[in-house]
Formats: structure tokens, C-alpha cells, sequence
């Protein structure tokens, strides 16, 4: 049987783990941790929170991956947007639909690669419009200037954010919910899971799938080439006690921000009469936690009156580089490093050459590189 050692046990390695597996491959999966999961890891009750917002995009080939093998599990239902409280946050106040000139872009053909998202925007929805749609995508895109980006880059994510019916759905009980059906399968079908172990050395008698984040990939491998463009978040997550009529999302279009009441549909997040609400507000390189948690409470006190008063837990964080990639003007996620390292040496995770939004990355990287090792192994044998 072939081999294939993966380092790393977050999404990407699990993907990676289990296409290797059912292809028949001999998997030993290295996880630094003492848990599986990664960033998709779920706290443990009585407040189960995520690490920063999640979802899953039903449009994304990983749905479709996760779906044939059963492993979505059941999903919290979506509050009805009529009656959800989706508000936006334009010129101070709080409002109920977004600026008009915002939606044109998303009817727009393809934006182009090469110019940044708010010249291109505003000349076909006004400064305003761009502006708003910028910041709107920041929900997608964890970075503190999404107009400064690629405009195909940001229209991709506006899109998939803006679709009608939602295409973000969120797993019951958190995405840990979804790691655990994963490393179930992951072990029904032969993989080795060395859990607590961290790896200073690549194994040397197999194909190596390296599913860790850019910069501990970096180090392990010694190369300082595996950078990328990512984004700074803070992370606001809080439980508070239950009033009618808190909003269930409040977008904020004044500056890159997003709260969102997660127990809204499910219930199972936090204790009876309490409400789990998790957020993240980008941040500038030069800017430190405290100047999102200051906007994020702005953004609280409009959506939430009265969640201080009503607050029983807290927690806040700071993202650096852990939010995905994003791309500039003139690059696409082709530039990204590349899977293929050589020397039977793959990488799989957020930042890499993969297509997709978010996760969607991580699960095609690991499936990508699985692929190609498995193929090298062929004609290696072959030869």
C-alpha cells in the first residue's frame, strides 16, 4: 500500500487524511495539539463558540465533498430574513437594507484582476456604493481595506455573501460538530492519528502533506517564500441575556465590521435565555486590538441597547494571518504558493494556490495535493 504522512489535523489535514485513505494510501496524520480540528475547533460548552465567525458556503465544491460523505450533520436553521433583524450600520445609524448602488455590482459581469476593487466599483456604483460593497465583503475577507484589493478578488465574495437564498448555513452545535464526524471516518478508514506530537523533521519514507498555517509551514520546511497577504481581526465574542428584538446580523457599512447572534438558530450555543454573539472587526497593521474592540462595542450598542448590562461572559482575540488569504491587484490565487514543493513535499491550508472563499481553500488544497502525491507514487512506481 502507498503512504502518505500529513502534518496537521485542521480541516485541511482531515480533508487531506481521508482522500488519502479512500484511495487506499497508508495514512499517518501529525497533530501538535492535543485536539483535532484547528481553527475549526468548537469551545466546549456552556458557550460554544467558534474561533471568529464561521459558515459554510453551500455553493463551494466542499459542501459537495462534505455532503457525499456525510459529514455535514445536521444544520441550524436560518432565521428568515424578514424577520431576522439583518441590519446595516450606514452614516451612524442603524438601517435595514443596504445603499441601492451597492447591488449593482453584484449584477455586474466580471470585475477585472488588475485593478483595485473601489476605483473599479465606483465607477459604476458612485463612491458611496463602492465604498459599501467594500466594506460589506469584509464579512468573506477579514481585512481592514477590501477596496484596496483585487476588484475580481472582492466581487467573488460579494456575491457569494449577497446570494438570495443565503448560501451561508452553520453547522449545529459549531463546526467542532463537523471535525468530529471527520476524524470519526478518518479513523473508521485506517488513518494513524499521532494527536500531541509536533513535527521538527518531515518524515522521510512517504509523500508529505504539510496542512499547518503559511508561517509554521515556513519554518518547518525552511522556506521563506511561503508568504502571503492575509488580513488583522479582532475578535469579539460575548453571551448576554436574552431581550426581544436584538438584531440578528448588524453589518457595518461605515467601516469593515460584522456581528452576528448565532444562537439565533441554534439554540444549543449558549444556556437557556442567553444569546451568543460572536464578531470580528478588521484591523490595520498599525492598529491594535483595543481600536476593534472600541468599534465592535460601537456596533454593539447600536444592535444589542442594553448588552452591557446584560452581559454574563466575554471574550476578545486578535487575528493575525490566521484569516485566509487575500489577493492584491494583479494577483490571483494562482500566485499563492504553490502546492507542489518538490522533493514529494505538498502543502495544503488557506493560503495557498487553491480557488475558493474562506475554508473553501483548505479543502481544495489538501484534495489537490492528495492528488499529487498519490499520482507521483504511481509514476515513481512505474518508472
Amino acid at each position: 500500500m502507498r503512504r502518505i504522512s500529513v502534518i496537521g489535523g485542521g480541516l485541511a489535514g482531515l480533508t487531506a487524511a481521508i482522500t488519502a485513505a479512500e484511495a487506499g494510501a497508508r495514512v499517518t496524520l501529525y497533530e501538535a495539539h492535543s485536539s483535532l480540528g484547528g481553527r475549526a475547533r468548537t469551545a466546549d460548552a456552556p458557550y460554544r463558540t467558534n474561533e471568529g465567525p464561521h459558515a459554510l458556503y453551500y455553493r463551494g465544491p466542499h459542501w459537495t465533498w462534505l455532503k457525499q460523505r456525510d459529514l455535514l450533520g445536521p444544520l441550524a436553521p436560518i432565521p428568515p430574513l424578514e424577520g431576522s433583524r439583518f441590519r446595516f450600520r450606514r452614516d451612524g445609524k442603524l438601517r435595514k437594507v443596504p445603499p441601492a448602488a451597492m447591488l449593482r455590482l453584484v449584477r455586474r459581469r466580471e470585475a477585472p484582476v488588475d485593478r483595485d476593487f473601489h476605483s473599479w466599483a465606483a465607477q459604476i456604483a458612485g463612491e458611496a456604493g463602492a465604498r459599501a460593497a467594500a466594506r460589506y465583503s469584509a464579512v468573506a475577507i477579514f481585512h481592514h481595506d477590501p477596496g484596496s484589493l483585487s476588484a475580481a478578488f472582492v466581487q467573488e465574495r460579494l456575491r457569494r455573501t449577497t446570494a438570495l437564498p443565503p448560501e451561508a448555513h452553520y453547522p449545529a452545535g459549531g463546526w467542532g460538530s463537523v471535525v468530529d464526524l471527520m476524524t470519526s471516518m478518518a479513523w473508521n478508514l485506517g488513518v494513524r492519528m499521532e494527536i500531541g506530537t509536533r513535527v521538527s523533521e518531515l518524515p522521510q519514507d512517504a509523500p508529505v502533506v504539510v496542512a499547518t498555517s503559511l508561517p509554521a509551514a515556513r519554518t518547518l520546511l525552511g522556506d521563506s517564500s511561503l508568504t502571503w497577504h492575509s488580513g488583522r481581526t479582532v475578535l469579539v465574542d460575548l453571551a448576554v441575556r436574552q431581550r426581544r428584538g436584538d438584531a440578528f446580523v448588524v453589518s457595518d457599512l461605515d467601516a469593515p465590521g460584522w456581528l452576528e447572534r448565532f444562537s439565533a438558530g441554534d439554540a444549543t450555543l449558549a444556556p437557556a435565555g442567553e444569546q451568543l454573539i460572536q464578531g470580528q472587526v478588521p484591523v490595520a497593521p498599525d492598529e491594535g486590538k483595543a481600536v476593534g474592540v472600541a468599534r465592535a462595542e460601537e456596533l454593539l450598542d447600536l444592535g444589542y441597547p442594553g448588552w452591557r448590562d446584560r452581559t454574563v461572559w466575554r471574550r476578545e482575540a486578535l487575528a493575525a494571518g490566521r484569516t485566509g488569504a487575500v489577493d492584491p491587484p494583479g494577483t490571483t490565487w494562482r500566485d499563492r504558493p504553490a502546492v507542489d514543493r518538490g522533493d514529494g513535499v505538498y502543502l495544503a491550508g488557506d493560503q495557498v494556490a487553491a480557488p475558493g472563499v474562506l475554508s473553501e481553500v483548505a479543502f481544495a488544497s489538501a484534495i489537490e495535493a492528495v492528488t499529487l502525491a498519490l499520482a507521483e507514487q504511481r509514476l515513481g512506481r512505474a518508472a
